[in-house]
């Protein structure tokens, strides 16, 4: 059955009348979101890359923050979205800046739990260019907990993976959480 069949199925288990005039076209139109949200699925993440990886002699920590995310809970199929901040130190390569927030749209686009999209940044990033260490935090908001079940308008969610450096220097890890907390502008 297509995810089409699907949708107009459902909106007839709604009581819905599929016929009508703001319903005609909503099957394909579902059909059409449902692969955007998960286009991360088909992602080749080497071709993704593109050969955006550089060696540079730069042994300094390098951010990424503020990266808008929007991906869907796996539980409910109802979307999350928030920032997420990509810090990592470069040992002999670093990776094209534009490469990080697509590294993080490839697997937001796929149906997930917050905290494995956390680690499977850190972990892609970690694979890709060997850095000292990696460090991933994401803020975000779940609509599962505030249209339905609790119904907390204003509850964040946040996760972190640290690995190398960040997990084991405690003054790594701290640099790299202040930096997320200086604002600029």
């Amino acid at each position: 059955m297509s995810i089409q069949e699907l949708v107009e199925k459902l909106l007839h288990e709604m009581g819905e009348d599929v016929t009508r005039e703001g319903l005609q076209n909503t099957p394909a139109r579902v059909h059409e979101v449902f692969r955007f949200l998960t286009q991360g699925y088909r992602v080749d993440l080497d071709e993704l890359l593109n050969g955006a990886l550089f060696t540079v002699q730069y042994d300094e920590m390098v951010i990424v923050k503020d990266i808008e995310l929007y991906s869907l809970c796996e539980h409910h199929l109802l979307p999350f979205f928030g920032k997420c901040h990509v810090g990592y130190l470069p040992s002999d390569k670093v990776i094209g800046i534009s490469k990080i927030p697509r590294i993080v749209d490839t697997f937001a686009r796929r149906l997930q739990v917050q905290e494995r999209l956390t680690q499977q940044i850190a972990e892609t990033i970690r694979e890709k260019i060997n850095p000292r260490g990696v460090a991933v935090v994401i803020e975000a908001q779940h609509l599962c907990m505030m249209m339905r079940g609790v119904e907390k308008q204003n509850t964040r969610m946040i996760t972190s993976a640290m690995l190398g450096s960040f997990r084991q220097d405690q003054r790594s890890r701290m640099e790299f959480l202040e930096l997320l907390r200086a604002r600029t502008g």
